[in-house]
C-alpha cells in the first residue's frame, strides 16, 4: 500500500525521490503494505458501516471486556508478524486518536470545533486507510529550560494566521514512521496564556505538506534478508520534522491557541489507557521473542544444562509472563466509563514502567548467555561460500550441540542483530525512553495513583493497635 501524495524526505545529505524503490526504506514499505493487507482478516479489522469496509480494530469503541480483548487480538497479530520489532506502526496513533474521538466533548471546552473535526477526520481515517504517526517532542537545544521559557525559534509557531489555516514554522522531533506515514499528530504542550495563540496548538498535518521536511536518521536497514532477517524488514527510522512554513489547514487544527487545550492534549496521550493497552501487547510481544530466542541459543549449545543459565532464562520467562499477566489484569479489572469498557489505567502503567528497564536487562542475559560466540560467525551464510571444502568444514565446526551449523548461526545472527547492529542499539535505546523521561513518568504515576487503600489500611492498622492498647493487649 503506497503512502498517499510525495513527501520531502532527506537521507544522506540527498532527497529521497522515490522512497518505495529505496534500500534504505524498501523492505519495511514491504512490510507494512503486508499489515494493511491484514485490516481485511476479522483478526485485525471489523466491518464498519459508517465507511462500508474494513477498519483496523484499532477504531473500535469497545463497549464490553470482549471487545476489548478483540483489540489486543488484532495488536497481537501485527506484533507477531514484526516480533514486536516495530513500535510506532499506525495502530499505535489510531488508538490516540480513538482517544481523542471518545472524549471528543470534554475538548470542545477548549476549541468549539474539536468534537466535528476529530469525527470528520476519525471517519477520513478509517475510510482511506491512511498510515499515521506522532511527533510531540521539540528539538534538543536548551533542555534545562521548561517548554514555556524556551527560545521561539526552539517551539513550534504560528507564523501567519489565514482564514482557512495557519502557516507554521519550527521542528518536531522522534517522529519515528515518519517516511512511511500519511499524517502526523502534532502537539506542543506549552501551559502559559502568554504566548499561547503563537505556540499552543495541536494539529494533524498531511505529511506530503510543501514545507515540510523529513531528516532521516542514518539508515539501519539491510538488503539481504537471510543475513539480516529484523534490519531488512523492520527498521522503521526516525525522522525529525522541519516546518519551513507549512500550511495547517482549519479542518486539521484540532485545538488553536489554547495553553490548557495544548496541555491537556498531551496529557490525555501520556494516560490513554486505550493507547497504552496497544504499546503493552508490543512489549510482551517482543519480550517473548528475545526469551524464545535466548533459549533456542541456550539449548544449541547445551548450556541451559547450567544452573546460572536457566536462572537468567527463568528471569526472562518471569519477566515476560509478568508483562503478560499486567495486560490481562487491566483488561479483566477494566470499567465503563461514559460506555466505553476501558481497560484498568494502572496494571498498564506499570508494564510500561517496568519495560523500559527490562527491555535492556533481557538484552543483557541475550548476550552473556551466547557470550563470544556471537562475534564468531562467519560474514556471510555458510552455504555461501564458494569453496566446497570450506563449507564442508564450516557445518561441521559451526555445529551445535543440538542444532546444524545453519540453524545454530541463524540464531545467532538474530541475536546480534538484537544486541550488536545498529538496529538493536536504536531498540535498547527506543525502549529505555519511548515512554517519555522515567523520572517524570514515575512522578505522574505518582500524582495520578489512587493512594486512598494505602492510607485506609494503615489507618485500620493503627486504629487496631490502639484498640488493643486500651484492653491491656501485650505480645
Amino acid at each position: 500500500m503506497p503512502t498517499k501524495g510525495s513527501r520531502s524526505i532527506w537521507l544522506d545529505g540527498k532527497k529521497v525521490e522515490h522512497p518505495e524503490e529505496h534500500p534504505a526504506f524498501r523492505g519495511t514499505f514491504e512490510t507494512i503494505r503486508q499489515l494493511v493487507a491484514l485490516i481485511d482478516d476479522d483478526r485485525v479489522g471489523f466491518y464498519d458501516e459508517s465507511v462500508r469496509r474494513m477498519v483496523h480494530k484499532a477504531f473500535l469503541i469497545p463497549r464490553t471486556r470482549e471487545q476489548l480483548q478483540e483489540k489486543r487480538e488484532a495488536y497481537e497479530t501485527w506484533a507477531l508478524a514484526t516480533y514486536g520489532m516495530m513500535s510506532r506502526l499506525s495502530d499505535y496513533a489510531y488508538s490516540v486518536i480513538a482517544g481523542y474521538y471518545i472524549d471528543r466533548e470534554q475538548f470542545s471546552r477548549y476549541d468549539a470545533g474539536f468534537a466535528a473535526k476529530i469525527t470528520n477526520y476519525f471517519e477520513l481515517v478509517k475510510r482511506e486507510r491512511r498510515l499515521v504517526t506522532t511527533a510531540i517532542a521539540d528539538p534538543q537545544i536548551d533542555r534545562s529550560k521548561p517548554i514555556a521559557d524556551r527560545s521561539g525559534h526552539e517551539l513550534l509557531r504560528v507564523v501567519e494566521q489565514r482564514a482557512d489555516g495557519v502557516v507554521v514554522c519550527g521542528a518536531k522531533m522522534i517522529a519515528t514512521g515518519a517516511p512511511y506515514a500519511d499524517d502526523i499528530i502534532v502537539n506542543t504542550p506549552y501551559n502559559r496564556e502568554d504566548g499561547q495563540e503563537q505556540y499552543a496548538n495541536l494539529f494533524i498535518v498531511p505529511a506530503d505538506s510543501p514545507g515540510l521536511e523529513i531528516i532521516c536518521r542514518k539508515s539501519h536497514a539491510e538488503t539481504d534478508r537471510e543475513l539480516y532477517p529484523l534490519a531488512s524488514r523492520f527498521d522503521e527510522m526516525d525522522a525529525v520534522i522541519i516546518f519551513d512554513h507549512v500550511f495547517i489547514p482549519g479542518e486539521r487544527i484540532l485545538i488553536r491557541g489554547h495553553a490548557q487545550g495544548a496541555t491537556a492534549a498531551h496529557r490525555h496521550q501520556q494516560l490513554n489507557a486505550l493507547a497504552h493497552h496497544q504499546t503493552v501487547v508490543r512489549l510482551a510481544t517482543k519480550l517473548k521473542f528475545v526469551a524464545g530466542l535466548a533459549t533456542a541459543i541456550a539449548k544449541s549449545i547445551a548450556v541451559d544444562a547450567f544452573l546460572h543459565v536457566q536462572q537468567k532464562l527463568g528471569e526472562l520467562y518471569i519477566w515476560a509472563d509478568t508483562i503478560d499477566a499486567l495486560l490481562h489484569a487491566a483488561e479483566t479489572e477494566g470499567t465503563v466509563e461514559g460506555g466505553v469498557y476501558k481497560p484498568k489505567a494502572v496494571p498498564l502503567q506499570v508494564a510500561r514502567h517496568l519495560g523500559t528497564q527490562v527491555y535492556a536487562r533481557a538484552m543483557s542475559i541475550l548476550k552473556e548467555i551466547g557470550a563470544g560466540g556471537y562475534t564468531q560467525l562467519p560474514s556471510t551464510l555458510i552455504d555461501r561460500f564458494e569453496d566446497e571444502r570450506i563449507r564442508t568444514l564450516l557445518h561441521r565446526y559451526y555445529a551445535g550441540a543440538a542444532a546444524s551449523a545453519g540453524e545454530k548461526t541463524a540464531w545467532f545472527r538474530l541475536g546480534w542483530e538484537l544486541i550488536g547492529s545498529e538496529l538493536g542499539g536504536r531498540h535498547d535505546l527506543y525502549e529505555r525512553f519511548y515512554t517519555g523521561d522515567p523520572l517524570r513518568n514515575q512522578s505522574l504515576f505518582f500524582e495520578q495513583y489512587d493512594k486512598t487503600w494505602l492510607e485506609e489500611r494503615l489507618d485500620a492498622f493503627l486504629d487496631h493497635l490502639t484498640a488493643e492498647a486500651r484492653r491491656g493487649v501485650t505480645v
